[in-house]
This record gives C-alpha cells, sequence and structure tokens, in this order.
C-alpha cells in the first residue's frame, strides 16, 4: 500500500514547480467547504503523473542519474509547437 495523500507528497509528485504553485496557490485561497475538493482533485492528477512514469525511471531520476541514454529531449519542439499555437491564435 502506497503513502497516504498529503499536501507535501502531492507537492512533490507534481514534479513541476508552476504545477506546485497552482497547486498551493488553489488549495491555499479555497474556502473552508471546498478544501477537500481542491485537495481530491490535485491528489488525483499526482497520482495520475505517478502512473505516467516507470518506477525504475522515477527512481533513477531522483537519485540524480539519467534513466537511459536512448531518451529524446522534446522540450525544444514541444515549445515550438505552442508558440506556434499561440500564434494561430493570436497571442503575443
Amino acid at each position: 500500500m502506497s503513502e497516504p495523500w498529503t499536501i507535501e507528497r502531492i507537492c512533490g509528485s507534481l514534479g513541476d514547480p508552476k504545477l506546485t504553485q497552482r497547486f498551493l496557490s488553489e488549495i491555499n485561497k479555497a474556502p473552508a467547504h471546498r478544501i477537500l475538493t481542491v485537495f481530491a482533485k490535485w491528489a488525483r492528477i499526482a497520482k495520475n503523473l505517478e502512473a505516467a512514469f516507470d518506477e525504475d525511471v522515477v527512481a533513477a531520476a531522483r537519485r540524480g542519474e539519467a534513466p537511459c541514454d536512448d531518451l529524446v529531449d522534446g522540450t525544444e519542439r514541444l515549445e515550438q509547437a505552442a508558440a506556434q499555437r499561440n500564434r494561430s491564435h493570436g497571442a503575443a
């Protein structure tokens, strides 16, 4: 059985400072009657992100190791696609 979901575990599982900041902002600004709903939403997101990655790859990354030699960095391609989408939608 895995560890229970906590704010700290959700933050660690999101893996991106911007996502973590968004989660913390939402949980901190939520009115009392919505806190559990917001928490459940982000716990589900974090759970899905954890499930999306191979455990060996995640473990290697946490140790600061390269998980394998044949990974392709798609960052530039994704940034270019996002920029193109923004231009086609009239964003600056």
